[in-house]
């Protein structure tokens, strides 16, 4: 188990007590399963999710070095691409994430730049309420403009109230037919406006978070627990635990939901990433009042080499790195891969020991011929795989293309 799995366990133990009084908590044994899946995808995914980050902050693991890897590549993933290649709902879901994890979205600083994802996700909203007037239809989705209207709602600024208007009247229209994710994403987003909302569109909003949150009732009464499918219960049940309020008087039976959730062994990190924070008694209504744990976060330089003197055209490629202390030797080959992939790409295959490097630079190991890449510090041969050891600050690190 990974360390910051363990740290969990003990914020969880103190959070089931905090919440004695919820009759849904899932067991601590599933939760941490669920975390440690999660932090196996942040190890081998190639760019960052920020709905893995803003999970695992909300199930309480906001000091575990997964999470710091994370938000170290969302920070630096936002920087490159938030101002031109992002969708609204993606720099949306970057604002939560980095809200859960008590970081400022107006000044996100990385690679020597700053940008202000407040902004970006402002004007995208307009974008997307502008094509939504005009067309009939947002730029994107519904889905996507429920999350921007959380994002920004959480930010306490921009057009949120004029978002969740458009959104209400949407969620409303008979002629929509849209899914449960959409309509569970809706229902945090306006039950986060309607708290701070002009008098004048209270009604509005309280019918449409009335409306499908009853209307989820009802699914769930019809489908013996299930709302949608396995996959829509995640938002369905962070809809239903945060907004009680909105289908009152009636009662929200979470124990049939939860034993649904019970039944199903969740693999996929997106999947994991929406029901976790229910089945902690979260929801992203509450990214941006974390209680976070902070923590020196400090880099370390390696030294990473690749040699080949054995196959074919001779190589040798040197680089240094920077990564998060603590991280394992794979996180330095995938920054390495990422800072110069001509030179540093890599492949790996899983084996029961954890992942096996089988290819760099394209020159792959052959069992016919007996050859490996071998992982040297200081001349000696590595005895952990590369998904488990540690490198030191200042080390220097060789693959080299052998024979056994």
């Amino acid at each position: 188990m990974m360390p910051g799995v363990a740290f969990s366990i003990g914020v969880l133990l103190a959070l089931a007590g905090a919440i004695a009084t919820q009759e849904c908590v899932a067991p601590h044994k599933l939760v941490s399963k669920m975390l440690q899946r999660l932090e196996d995808s942040v190890i081998m995914e190639e760019l960052p999710n920020p709905s893995v980050l803003l999970a695992m902050n909300l199930a309480g693991a906001t000091d575990s070095s997964a999470c710091k890897w994370l938000l170290h590549d969302i920070k630096e993933d936002a920087v490159k691409r938030a101002p031109k290649d992002m969708t609204s709902g993606q720099v949306a879901l970057y604002v939560l994430a980095l809200f859960s994890s008590c970081e400022d979205p107006r000044h996100v600083r990385a690679l020597g730049q700053t940008v202000n994802l407040i902004d970006i996700l402002q004007q995208k909203t307009e974008e997307e309420l502008a094509s939504l007037e005009e067309k009939g239809v947002p730029k994107t989705t519904l889905y996507s403009v429920s999350l921007d209207t959380l994002g920004l709602c959480l930010a306490r600024t921009g057009s949120y109230q004029k978002a969740s208007v458009a959104l209400a009247k949407q969620v409303l229209s008979p002629e929509n037919q849209l899914s449960v994710d959409t309509r569970a994403m809706a229902v945090l987003a306006l039950a986060c406006t309607y708290n701070q909302a002009d008098p004048s569109v209270k009604n509005l909003l309280w019918e449409a978070v009335s409306t499908v949150t009853n209307g989820f009732l009802n699914e769930q009464k019809k489908g013996n627990g299930m709302i949608g499918n396995i996959y829509s219960m995640g938002l369905a049940l962070q809809a239903l635990k945060a907004t009680s309020k909105f289908y009152a008087p009636r009662n929200w039976d979470c124990a049939q939901a939860f034993s649904v959730v019970y039944s199903h062994d969740y693999r996929q990190p997106m999947a994991i990433a929406q029901v976790l924070p229910a089945l902690v008694g979260k929801s992203y209504l509450e990214a941006a009042s974390l209680q976070c744990t902070t923590s020196p976060t400090a880099l370390i330089t390696v030294h990473y080499s690749i040699i080949n003197k054995l196959q074919g055209e001779h190589f040798k490629f040197t680089t240094t790195v920077h990564v998060l202390k603590g991280s394992t030797l794979l996180r330095v080959l995938q920054v390495a891969a990422a800072e110069k992939p001509n030179e540093f790409s890599f492949q790996t295959e899983p084996t029961s020991w954890g992942p096996m490097v089988v290819s760099i630079h394209g020159l792959a190991a052959n069992p016919n011929d007996r050859t490996y890449w071998q992982f040297l510090s200081g001349g000696n041969a590595l005895q952990q795989g590369v998904g488990t050891y540690k490198p030191q600050n200042g080390e220097h690190i060789k693959a080299v293309f052998s024979t056994y």
